[in-house]
């Protein structure tokens, strides 16, 4: 199996496809992952709030076991602090689902921003140089097979006519000299297919 073309013009051709598919797809995962931090500075006021409530919850039980031990009213000056205590607690959870939303966000938009750009970049480059690899890898063995050099031969003559101009034209003309098998008719002919997929004879 082969990766790259045995002509040069080709093969250049296949480097620089190579190279820009894999900088668009390292510019797309760079992309997606600043787009993930812009997503991340959302979480912010989820991180300050949750840092106040559960200072403000540590505090108020603090100040509320405290209260407690007064003597006589100490339950009755507990209550409202443990009750502001919660509140805290509330708004400590509240931050924190504020968090995990965007932490949620960031990642799906990160994962659709790097699958899908990605997918078309693999469709446009990826399949083309795999169908070239497939015939590639069937004109080498076509050649290889009893009659391929005829056979490529008679691919050369039934495609475009304007490479047939390369060949020097034998009495008869290429067909007749097809016809007769004439070996450097069918050398020449058989080349042009070969490379006309990118490989030397």
């Amino acid at each position: 199996m082969r990766l790259y073309a045995q002509t040069p013009a080709r093969r250049s051709r296949q480097l620089i496809a190579d190279v820009i598919a894999l900088l668009l797809i390292a510019v797309t995962v760079k992309f997606a992952l600043a787009v993930r931090d812009a997503i991340l500075t959302l979480a912010e006021p989820g991180r300050k709030a949750q840092s106040a409530g559960d200072s403000l919850a540590s505090n108020l039980g603090d100040a509320g076991d405290a209260a407690s031990k007064v003597p006589f009213v100490g339950g009755s000056l507990k209550k409202p602090l443990q009750s502001a205590a919660d509140a805290g607690t509330s708004l400590s959870d509240a931050g924190r689902s504020l968090q995990d939303t965007v932490g949620h966000i960031a990642t799906l938009t990160t994962v659709a921003l790097i699958v899908l750009p990605t997918a078309v970049i693999l469709v446009l480059w990826l399949v083309p140089r795999l169908r070239w690899i497939r015939r590639t890898a069937t004109t080498r063995r076509l050649l290889d097979a009893p009659g391929g050099a005829d056979l490529l031969a008679l691919r050369a003559l039934t495609g475009p006519q304007r490479p047939l101009a390369t060949i020097p034209t034998p009495p008869g003309g290429l067909v007749d000299a097809w016809r007769r098998a004439d070996p450097d008719v069918l050398a020449d002919l058989s080349a042009l297919t070969l490379r006309r997929v990118g490989l030397c004879p």
